[in-house]
């Protein structure tokens, strides 16, 4: 279970539930060239609500390796879910 704290972020969750999986899915609806799939997720409380999902990326090609990535997104208090930035994890 996540921690809302006002405009600090939470820990990472690993536990993702159907409603953070439907905010992942409606901000990547139509994202083409890499899929995202979401291992865990934290938030940030703003006027809406910002998530920073932990994921492993892969490129829409044969045999692309995987990589890890921080998918960050916004669902503001009324209207879409949206893709605010994603960032590749370097080792």
């Amino acid at each position: 279970m996540t921690t809302e704290i006002v405009g600090g972020w939470s820990s990472f969750d690993y536990e993702l539930t159907s409603a953070v999986k439907a905010v992942f899915k409606e901000a990547l609806e139509g994202f083409v060239g890499v899929s995202y799939v979401p291992s865990a997720f934290a938030t940030q409380v703003v006027a809406g609500t910002n998530y920073c999902f932990l994921t492993t990326g892969e490129v829409s090609v044969p045999n692309a390796p995987h990589f890890p990535a921080l998918v960050y997104i916004f669902k503001p208090l009324n209207g879409k879910a949206h893709i605010s930035e994603i960032t590749r994890i370097k080792p």
